[in-house]
């Protein structure tokens, strides 16, 4: 079914966007606490200050899913919501009815020696399950988390098995709590107020919100967002399994109280769940974890709706490489 909508979708094209962001971080901190073997129990009491979603408020009828998969692979997904960037309400309750500002689905290969990051644009035009084509970042408010992973699940064909939204304020405490962040800025410049250099520079918690908030000084908005989004996720995960870091199990602990409380997941997403995962990963280094950004053709109009077209016939091969766990063999091309 999942497959029949992705060749839909590529026929009707030729006739005429943080294991996301927290999944990366949180199995990260579960590997790096591993080696150094201490503070389990603290670890899990500030893994606890996230609120866990009952299954029903994440996950679509199973009806509607492709199968589980079988090979070990796992895949989740990230929402992250700029609650303060639009209000003063930095409630992550928000995201709920509204758009999620980041989407990305993380792949975790069941060899566990490689993870891909794929940020899914939010102006990506698709078909939304029962309210036809819009934006994907409008499946949050047309039908909530259910109906933005059934969305996803749609185009990629395979099961989403966990689910984490993030509200942006959680950047600001885990930066601070690593001591800063340095990333390797691409674009000089000035964001809410705050100049960026171009190269390599240090980022405090207010300055990494400001980092991957800014998308209107770019030329190409939103593309370079992203970008910006995936530099700081993976400056972070290499701070994170630094030598300062892996012989501090205070500084992790620090960093998972600090980033929980912005968190909601689903009930399986647990702590013991983490564990095992980094236990299966503890090999994985920062080299062998990727991003990339789901292919598209460029921006165009819908109506009055400045809108990215999705490039089908590459989402397509990328579905496939989802489906036969074979993520790490694929080579990003264009935008």
């Amino acid at each position: 079914m999942a497959k029949n909508r992705v060749s839909h979708a590529r026929t009707e094209h030729k006739s005429r966007w943080p294991l996301a962001v927290f999944s990366v971080i949180a199995f990260t901190l579960v590997m790096a606490l591993g080696t150094a073997g201490i503070f389990a129990l603290q670890l899990n009491n500030s893994f606890n200050k996230a609120e866990k979603l009952d299954n029903s408020a994440v996950f679509p009828e199973d009806s509607t899913r492709p199968e589980a998969t079988e090979s070990g692979a796992q895949n989740i997904l990230l929402l992250g919501s700029d609650s303060r960037a639009e209000s003063d309400d930095t409630d992550l309750n928000d995201i709920r009815g509204e758009r999620s500002d980041t989407i990305m689905v993380a792949h975790i290969a069941s060899d566990r020696k490689s993870v891909q990051v794929m940020s899914i644009m939010r102006d990506n035009w698709v078909e939304i399950p029962g309210h036809g084509m819009n934006k994907i970042n409008a499946a949050m408010a047309l039908g909530g988390v259910p109906l933005t992973v059934q969305t996803i699940e749609g185009i990629l064909g395979v099961r989403i098995d966990h689910v984490a939204m993030i509200d942006f304020e959680g950047f600001a405490g885990l930066t601070d709590a690593l001591g800063g962040v340095i990333v390797n800025n691409p674009i000089e410049f000035t964001g809410r107020g705050t100049h960026f250099a171009k190269g390599s520079i240090k980022l405090s918690g207010e300055d990494a919100l400001k980092f991957v908030r800014e998308r209107y000084s770019f030329r190409d908005g939103d593309y370079q967002r992203v970008r910006n989004q995936q530099i700081f996720v993976n400056s972070v995960i290499k701070k994170i399994l630094s030598r300062d870091t892996l012989t501090s199990p205070s500084t992790i602990n620090e960093t998972v109280a600090a980033f929980a409380p912005f968190l909601k997941v689903d009930e399986g997403l647990s702590t013991s769940y983490l564990a095992s995962l980094g236990m299966s990963m503890s090999s994985v280094r920062s080299d062998d974890i990727s991003f990339f950004t789901s292919p598209t053709l460029g921006t165009g109009m819908e109506g009055k709706q400045s809108v990215v077209k999705p490039d089908w016939e590459g989402l397509s091969e990328i579905a496939n490489h989802f489906q036969e766990d074979t993520l790490s063999e694929y080579t990003p091309t264009g935008k």
